[in-house]
């Protein structure tokens, strides 16, 4: 287990949901000259022949937008954690087409990494009917409401292809501030939530490996405090390995929801068409709640996610570091990926 943090986090990480009610500055709004770049370096994948993630960087030039691109880099790890990109024309273009306008900006702030036993580096997200008892099912698969919970990547981005019929509110919360409430209310769990625990993979382990994988829920290290938090996949682990969550553990996590679910920590958001969300996963616990479809499927809810690594992303405690930036330790000593961006 890794050294304790014992002093409250100052600064712009730490928000809480009511501290930004009247404050829009995580939205950031596409110019037309912006629009028009990306629209540029579209016609020119598409001249190529090329598909979504079937293309590279250089493939969609976008030079005049740097420096708003390490605004957006710099804010998900050293700002709020988070932002909100709104305004792309989705009227404008297909699928096929906002995937690859999508892609591209994802390949100029960080390298995309598979989310999946599949290998996928662009999900979708969306019901396929599918059950979430069954614990080879990942929540994203179906409608259910997604508890707060982070991903295994350094960031996760979502672009809105279409709303759902109704419901499927995203909710964001700082872990940094909960974290601090933790530490002023309820020290005595900081014990439990710097151990190692058991996570279920939910069926995305490969041939031979372990279906579990052990992680803290906190750790602090190389001066940043880092969160990674998925109770459902701690309590689904339970039956993989056979061990109970004791009752201090499971006070614990009780004591993290309450937080999370105060009207106070959180900012809500409706992802409308053409919105682009980025969260950083170390900082930020993001939820969705419940939603209905519509009957037809061409109108059904459906989000394109991206698993980046970032440039400027932190280094992690090597308990912390299993699925560091979304790569399984399989993936990193086979590809070197992490070696190559940082």
């Amino acid at each position: 287990m890794g050294s304790i943090l014992k002093e409250k986090i100052q600064g712009r990480t730490a928000w809480k949901g009511m501290d930004l009610a009247k404050d829009d500055s995580w939205i950031y709004y596409l110019s037309e000259k912006t629009i028009a770049s990306f629209e540029s370096a579209l016609l020119h994948v598409k001249q190529k022949g090329l598909q979504a993630p079937n293309f590279s960087k250089e493939d969609f030039p976008i030079p005049d937008l740097a420096d708003e691109i390490a605004c957006f880099v710099d804010e998900l790890e050293n700002g709020k954690g988070f932002l909100l990109i709104r305004g792309l024309p989705m009227e404008r273009y297909t699928d096929e087409d906002a995937s690859i306008i999508y892609y591209g900006l994802g390949l100029h702030m960080g390298i995309p990494v598979t989310q999946s036993a599949n290998g996928d580096l662009l999900g979708h997200i969306k019901d396929i009917g599918l059950d979430f008892n069954n614990t080879s099912v990942r929540a994203y698969q179906t409608n259910v409401r997604l508890p707060y919970h982070t991903d295994l990547a350094d960031v996760v981005g979502l672009l809105c292809l279409r709303q759902a019929k109704s419901g499927g509110l995203s909710s964001l919360a700082s872990a940094i501030a909960v974290y601090n409430e933790i530490l002023e209310k309820h020290p005595e769990y900081l014990g439990i939530l710097y151990r190692s625990l058991a996570h279920d993979r939910r069926g995305e382990e490969a041939p031979g490996e372990s279906p579990v994988f052990t992680s803290p829920i906190f750790s602090y290290h190389d001066g940043k405090l880092s969160c990674r938090y998925m109770r459902y996949y701690l309590e689904s682990a339970q039956e993989k390995t056979g061990i109970k969550l004791s009752k201090m553990e499971t006070e614990a996590f009780d004591l993290i929801d309450s937080l999370l679910h105060d009207e106070k920590m959180h900012i809500d958001m409706m992802m409308e068409p053409g919105d682009m969300q980025f969260v950083n996963n170390y900082t930020i616990l993001h939820s969705r709640t419940v939603f209905e479809d519509y009957e037809e499927v061409d109108r059904r809810r459906h989000l394109l996610r991206l698993w980046l690594m970032m440039p400027n992303g932190r280094e992690v405690a090597p308990e912390f570091d299993v699925f560091s930036g979304g790569i399984p330790v399989r993936e990193k000593t086979a590809g070197g990926i992490v070696e190559n961006l940082r």
